[in-house]
């Protein structure tokens, strides 16, 4: 036996052990010793396999535009103060213009020298007296627009990503599909469904504005809200009796500050037992939320989320430090999902769901059912055929056959890849099967070609294999680039069934050219035969 051939055998060896050890925890529970220090990665079964929820979203990123104008409003508030420029309002009159309305037009002078240029998304587009006084129209770049909700859906993907994996959902899905929707796939989810749906769309979106409370509240709640304010509800509910109460409350629509610079967020109960939510601020956080406080003393400052007033303190002094909590009548429960929410990010504008569809596990096990049965009996019919047709040759051909699922499998839940099996990922397992023993056809047939033209065994063999050799890798690759866009672009089954047609021909290549060639030269060199039966 040569050296070539020995270490041959041995890679196919070490091959055929490390699926074993891979595959090992799909097939049934493993002791103790083997989760701690073994390869424990079972087959990860795609919704359509195993069951549960499937939601496609869209992403009202133009939310997203209109944020940027409202703490565009915040940053000229500030500077126009800093300069000692006289202004009378300044508001959000679309979701992508604002205008200043200065005292006059020496003020609009001294706006265009000194503050324009600093409001680098904003170009001016009128000026002109009006009933405010001298107004100043700005509106958002379209480029900065169309960038922002771009942004917006990218952010919310991450977002929801986070979401599903704090509250523990294994092996979700969350892809982007056209430019505002998202594709969300909870496999194996079959309880707290609704929990779930109410975790991924929550906007959880932290504002802080400022109460109105020069305004009449009671005017509010009639239908006279002032030009610039909302109404807005605090919502509370009794543990002991279950009664819910709701405060109105005017507050200004503008946004100081959103809660997109939350580092973290935490729940514990204050003196009389009731759960709170501690935040805490990154650097820019704590350094906007310290200017809020200190311009705005002896103002009601509102804490809202996703358009509920949770808590209006009034500002006693600047506020430093970082930090500030929520206070509500949570249970705790709500707080903790609350936290979640906040931990994991607040979404960037809110998202509609265009489809909830739950899957149920019975589907799931008709279909692995299904698809194990049509593999296992195309697998026959292809054994009984190959050795009927290319007798031992055939037999070896099938050894390889029955090693390419399996290594096909071994790779699937391999650190490395961890990919998800699907229904039409088993469909890409029956293909590729195909493939690899197209791939033995086109040898064997090249074998038989030589031999005819009275060539040793061995020899037409070698000639055979290398004839195949460029055919089949042309074929092969062919696929590979075909599937890989596929892979690139596509979702769920689309994404399973490329995945595993990839791998499987990667695969099929391994075991046409590698292992059947291995098996032969050991019958040639080891065995001694004479004669091949093909």
């Amino acid at each position: 036996m040569t050296q070539s051939l020995q270490w041959r055998i041995g890679l196919v060896a070490v091959v055929l052990v490390g699926c074993v050890f891979l595959l090992y925890p799909s097939v049934g529970p493993v002791p103790e010793f083997w989760q701690k220090y073994l390869p424990n990665n079972p087959v990860r079964l795609g919704l359509d396999l195993q069951g549960g929820l499937h939601l496609v979203l869209e992403v009202q990123s133009e939310v997203a535009v209109e944020t940027v104008v409202d703490q565009a409003i915040s940053e000229a508030s500030s500077l126009m103060k800093e300069e000692k420029i006289r202004y009378n309002d300044i508001l959000r009159t679309s979701p992508t213009t604002l205008s200043v309305f200065l005292k006059d037009g020496e003020q609009a002078a001294l706006f265009d020298e000194k503050i324009l240029d600093k409001l680098q998304n904003f170009k001016k587009v009128s000026s002109a007296p009006a009933e405010k006084g001298f107004e100043i129209q700005l509106q958002l770049d379209p480029k900065v627009v169309e960038s922002t909700k771009q942004r917006a859906v990218r952010q919310a993907v991450d977002t929801i990503r986070n979401r599903v994996d704090q509250f523990g959902v294994a092996e979700p899905d969350v892809v982007m599909q056209g430019t505002d929707r998202i594709i969300v796939q909870l496999p194996g989810l079959k309880e707290d469904i609704n929990r779930a749906i109410d975790l991924i769309k929550r906007t959880a979106r932290l504002e802080f504005k400022l109460v109105d409370d020069k305004a009449d509240v009671n005017a509010g709640v009639k239908g006279d809200i002032p030009p610039g304010d909302e109404l807005l509800y605090k919502v509370d509910r009794n543990a002991k009796t279950g009664a819910i109460s709701r405060t109105p409350y005017l507050v200004k629509k503008q946004t100081l500050m959103t809660g997109d610079v939350i580092t973290d967020a935490r729940v514990h109960p204050d003196k009389m037992g009731r759960m709170i939510i501690g935040m805490d601020f990154n650097h820019t956080g704590a350094v906007q939320f310290e200017r809020i406080t200190g311009e705005h003393v002896r103002e009601h400052l509102a804490i809202i989320l996703d358009n509920r007033v949770y808590s209006a303190p009034v500002i006693k002094d600047r506020i430093s430090g970082g930090s500030a909590i929520i206070e509500g009548m949570f249970s705790p429960e709500e707080a903790h999902d609350l936290a979640l929410v906040l931990r994991a990010g607040s979404l960037p504008a809110p998202v509609k769901i265009l489809e909830n569809r739950s899957v149920g596990p019975s589907l799931g096990e008709d279909s692995i059912r299904s698809g194990r049965d049509a593999i296992l009996f195309g697998i026959i019919l292809i054994v009984i055929g190959m050795a009927v047709y290319y007798k031992w040759s055939g037999v070896v051909a099938d050894v390889a056959l029955v090693l390419n699922p399996l290594l096909l499998f071994a790779v699937m839940v391999s650190p490395g890849l961890r990919a998800t099996l699907t229904l039409p990922g088993l469909a890409g397992v029956a293909l590729t099967m195909g493939m690899a023993i197209d791939a033995n056809i086109l040898i064997f047939e090249r074998v038989r070609e030589e031999l005819r033209f009275g060539k040793s065994p061995r020899a037409a063999m070698e000639t055979g294999y290398n004839k195949a050799f460029l055919t089949i890798i042309d074929t092969h690759l062919t696929n590979i680039i075909a599937a890989l866009p596929l892979i690139q672009f596509g979702t769920g089954p689309v994404k399973g069934f490329a995945v595993t047609l990839c791998v499987g021909l990667i695969i099929s290549l391994f075991t046409a050219f590698f292992v059947t060639r291995t098996i032969f030269d050991f019958g040639f060199q080891v065995k001694r035969i004479k004669r091949l039966s093909i």
